[in-house]
């Protein structure tokens, strides 16, 4: 896994570009790096796992300590999220890497947080307009319109010839940046369609159980429906279980996102079709090399793009314990 995050050339390589910049190495001798994501999630997990074994890269190859403390909140409140994000920064960490659940209701604490001199990185979002702030994500419009392109693959594969496919849109949280512009990416690309009509939306929260509920809800009041494209990690995994539940397996589509086991479980099930998925563990990683960089005086890209990858039943181990993910 190390190898894939970062190989021992390329940091030998970065620390002689700071050299060339002119930058001085001062060693803090420790440093401390808070993760704040939107809820507590499996997702999330991924991503505090990819910035540790980034903090143990650095620590090998600097002989400064790195110390990665993860905080998430109970619930996808921004009041909480904002509230943690105070908490951490009153501890006076070596920075502070987040997934925004409300640009604008982030802003103050976020600006409050850069007033203190404490670097910010943005991860799987992004920052309020105006902050000139890194982030580190991917393209979620690409990502979603490759999703989307999918689903029309396989919805014409199963039923040839309709002149009229019926799809929903479930979306996760409203107000999270990412969230937001994949599912007004999916609703552009089905409303560009003659052969589609989007049938109905519903909201999930980014929770597997509200995801279930309005997938359940969705295909009952519409027994032709074809397909169901969610837009956050838990949705398809809650999308997939009603599909199951409904006994729906082969007659509505569903492709995923990401690569939590409870999905790829479903996808080897033949229940959901595949998935686009993030890079939560490169994400934690390089929110937490440019966090380390701007500790050392080095400005860091705007935005770092980690791209996706097409998850196909063939790829998945047998065992699902056995996905090293990305």
């Amino acid at each position: 896994m190390k190898g894939k995050l970062l190989r021992f050339t390329t940091i030998v390589t970065l620390l002689a570009v700071v050299m060339l910049m002119g930058v001085g190495i001062v060693q803090a001798e420790e440093y401390r790096f808070v993760i704040v994501p939107k809820v507590v999630h499996p997702w999330f997990d991924k991503v505090n796992e990819g910035a540790k074994e980034m903090a143990q890269i650095l620590e090998q190859e600097t002989g400064d300590k790195f110390i990665i403390d993860y905080r998430a909140p109970s619930t996808a409140s921004v009041v909480e999220q904002n509230r943690i994000l105070e908490q951490a920064a009153a501890t006076n960490p070596n920075g502070i890497t987040l997934d925004l659940l409300d640009a604008e209701g982030n802003r103050p604490v976020l600006k409050a947080i850069l007033d203190r001199g404490i670097p910010i990185v943005v991860f799987d979002s992004y920052p309020p307009e105006g902050m000139k702030l890194t982030t580190v994500q991917n393209d979620f419009v690409a990502q979603q319109i490759a999703a989307c392109e999918r689903l029309m693959e396989v919805m014409k594969e199963a039923k040839p010839g309709k002149e009229v496919y019926k799809v929903a849109l479930i979306e996760g949280v409203p107000t999270a940046p990412n969230h937001k512009m994949r599912f007004e990416t999916s609703k552009k690309f089905f409303q560009g369609r003659s052969d589609v009509e989007i049938v109905a939306e519903g909201v999930d929260n980014d929770s597997i159980e509200q995801a279930q509920k309005q997938a359940a809800s969705i295909i009952a009041a519409h027994p032709d429906l074809d397909g169901i494209i969610a837009h956050n990690a838990a949705g398809p995994i809650g999308v997939g279980l009603a599909i199951k539940e409904a006994g729906k397996v082969g007659e509505i589509v569903h492709v995923g996102l990401d690569d939590l086991d409870q999905l790829l479980e479903l996808i080897k099930e033949g229940v959901v079709d595949s998935s686009m998925s993030t890079k939560p563990k490169m994400q934690g990683a390089f929110a937490t090399l440019c966090l380390w960089l701007q500790n050392l005086g080095v400005d860091t890209p705007e935005f770092v793009d980690t791209g996706f990858v097409h998850i196909t039943k063939d790829m998945i181990p047998e065992n699902v314990k056995e996905w090293k993910g990305f």
